[in-house]
């Protein structure tokens, strides 16, 4: 049996049995003590691997992502161009999701005693996080994103600390002489690829740690959850499909001179094989060979931007990181200014370049958003059931966004001509 598929069945089995426990026997001693001796312990193993994983995953990632492009003043217009065009698509994609969460506000509903059982659950651990800084938007947040210590900055998860190290350190690596840099570079990536493996053996827990932890809000909370569960679920997923057909066409139309049409044809192997694997890097290869064979796109700029789009380019990931922080917010009744909206944007576009291109990993980086704007991070425990099949929606989008980014380099830095690919269709 498939990973995904045991953690869909823990998510079944784990509702039906808390849904059973509160219809049944709801305020049982019994059922208390299971959740709190059996079931909640389990999932907060399951979740605390996950986020010890993302200090060393952030630093690891944005540090190789930005290094990747090589000497900077070398590189000059191909790699500005493909970086500011992976942030923009990005943080479109971020705004689409929150635009939609906010109209929709599939998280508010619920009754107000749940809420507040919910709020009552989760205080020690919000209370906790608070020391980790809820952060407001003002002139004060851009003076403190720079640390006076890179090492206090990663112990208090102070995200925008450890992320604003790790992009002047990596763009350090690119000044130095390249015999100097690479055995840091070298530890880097070992470190990564380190990081990567403890998240695919937190992922081998994710069955039971979904069941516990289903099982706990489930027999607590009873159905009212479950609505605003699947209330999340489509908002998230209309806001992906939204996304593709909208966004993504119309930046491969106006950046990439490609029809629309045609390039999701083309596009269709990359798009199934990242459904499938939920993995940006997985599909890597078959992405490049779409590129070069389908697209036509020279073998020089698909070799540099594709790479590196599955390192840096997280177009589903940031739409889905803002999606899920607000609904969360929404559902333990945190109002989020407009402010704390804009850092949702801006933590969704680059925490999306220090997710792990593997199934699960932007998980560890969400808990630390919800934590940035006041969200007890353990709250990703309601979600986390439903989580593999919207990380199978969201990489498609990735690695589409990907491809409309090596179209547009394409364009804009050699003879490719789109009018060939789109006359062939």
């Amino acid at each position: 049996m498939k990973l995904h598929t045991k953690i869909v069945l823990g998510l079944v089995l784990g509702a039906a049995a808390g849904i059973a426990a509160n219809t049944l026997a709801a305020g049982a001693l019994w059922v208390a003590w299971i959740g709190d001796n059996v079931a909640g312990p389990v999932g907060q193993i399951f979740l605390r691997m996950l986020l010890m994983t993302v200090i060393p995953l952030v630093f690891a990632s944005i540090t190789l992502g930005v290094a990747q492009l090589g000497d900077i003043r070398r590189v000059g217009r191909v790699g500005a161009r493909t970086v500011v065009y992976f942030l923009l698509s990005t943080a479109l994609s971020a705004i689409v999701g929150l635009t939609l969460v906010n109209l929709v506000r599939p998280g508010e509903g619920l009754a107000p005693d749940v809420r507040e059982q919910l709020m009552a659950t989760y205080r020690s651990q919000a209370e906790g996080m608070q020391a980790a800084g809820s952060t407001t938007f003002g002139i004060d947040l851009f003076v403190n994103i720079v640390p006076r210590n890179p090492v206090a900055a990663a112990a208090g998860l102070d995200m925008l600390g450890v992320i604003f190290f790790a992009l002047v350190f990596g763009a350090a690596l690119t000044m130095i002489p390249e015999e100097k840099a690479r055995p840091m570079i070298r530890v880097l990536e070992a470190l990564g690829e380190a990081i990567v493996k403890v998240i695919e053996i937190a992922m081998k827990l994710a069955p039971y740690g979904v069941f516990g932890l289903i099982f706990v809000v489930t027999s607590r909370f009873g159905w009212d959850l479950l609505r605003q569960l699947l209330a999340y679920v489509l908002v998230v997923l209309i806001g992906l499909f939204l996304y593709a057909s909208v966004g993504l066409s119309a930046l491969v139309r106006i950046f990439g001179g490609l029809n629309p049409l045609t390039f999701w044809k083309k596009a269709w192997t990359s798009v199934i094989t990242g459904f499938s694997t939920s993995s940006s890097n997985a599909t890597l290869p078959t992405n490049i060979a779409v590129a070069e064979k389908e697209l036509k796109i020279p073998p020089k700029i698909a070799g540099f931007v594709l790479p590196l789009g599955a390192t840096m380019n997280m177009n589903g990931t940031s739409l889905y990181e803002g999606v899920t922080v607000l609904f969360l917010a929404q559902v333990f009744g945190v109002d989020l200014s407009l402010g704390s909206q804009i850092i949702v944007v801006l933590l969704s576009v680059i925490t999306a370049v220090g997710a792990a291109g593997v199934p699960g990993g932007s998980l560890p980086l969400i808990m630390v958003v919800l934590a940035t704007v006041g969200v007890p991070p353990e709250a990703i425990a309601i979600i986390l059931g439903v989580d593999r099949i919207l990380d199978m929606c969201r990489t498609t989008l990735n690695v589409a966004g990907d491809l409309t980014a090596a179209a547009y380099v394409a364009r804009t830095e050699t003879d490719w001509d789109p009018r060939t690919v789109n006359r062939e269709s």
